[in-house]
């Protein structure tokens, strides 16, 4: 049976100095399986920085807290909150730090979450100068938070590149993804990409902009993600928009 996981799941794996990545179990989105994928990352002062959260266990939360002490949450875009109550409910006195868009989806769908800080623009003086930041805006409906980790020259998105594997796939979802602009190699999905309509010339001054930061990797949420030649693979990810 295809599985679109990437084990071992629930556990750090490391990317590279300060910089792990969990790879969770199947979600189901619109019905449709998906893998899922967060991002840890150890701030110069120690603390964990924890993008994206997969699904909570305490053996999780173990393995993490080895790492330093948990001190931030980042919920990155509307849809990727889902795990976050419970993290918040375990972890009482870290700070929540959520994307456009994360309250109201939320509170719409009756889940209490405490949000302690927006994301912005700008970094905020507890990764300043370690993590840059953007709020990538022009959509309809969707404003993400990205992240690029300067130490280990590593881009952190969550929905704006999708890349599913076919070979990890089940039969039927195959021509979907394909359909959705999302097999492998991956890209921005094609309805993500309708919702950028009239503020294309935004969009891609963003990605620009991360292609500026010159990225050795580039950390999905969704599928297999980019270990090496990260700035190629955005120009080649976005070369519709970038041509």
């Amino acid at each position: 049976m295809s599985d679109p996981t990437y084990p071992p799941l629930d556990t750090p794996k490391p990317v590279a100095r300060d910089i792990w990545v969990v790879d969770g179990p199947v979600i189901r989105f619109y019905k449709l399986p998906f893998s899922t994928r967060a991002t840890i990352l150890r701030l110069e002062n120690g603390d964990i920085w924890l993008h994206s959260p997969t699904r909570w266990s305490p053996e999780l939360q173990g393995r993490i807290a080895a790492l330093g002490p948990i001190r931030h949450l980042i919920a990155p875009n509307w849809i990727h909150y889902a795990h976050i109550a419970d993290w918040q409910k375990a972890l009482p006195q870290a700070q929540v730090w959520a994307a456009p868009g994360v309250a109201a989806r939320a509170a719409s769908h009756g889940v209490d979450i405490r949000i302690d800080h927006d994301l912005t623009q700008d970094a905020p003086p507890g990764w300043a100068g370690q993590i840059d930041q953007m709020i990538v805006e022009g959509s309809r409906v969707h404003h993400e938070a990205v992240f690029f980790h300067r130490a280990s020259q590593t881009l952190i998105l969550t929905d704006l590149i999708e890349n599913f594997e076919p070979a990890k796939l089940p039969w039927w979802f195959r021509p979907l993804a394909r359909l959705g602009g999302v097999s492998e190699p991956g890209a921005m999905p094609r309805d993500m990409r309708a919702s950028f309509a009239g503020h294309r010339d935004r969009l891609r001054a963003q990605v620009q902009r991360m292609i500026g930061w010159a990225p050795e990797r580039v950390i999905l949420a969704h599928g297999r993600w980019y270990r090496e030649n990260g700035a190629a693979e955005l120009r080649r990810a976005f070369a519709w928009l970038l041509d």
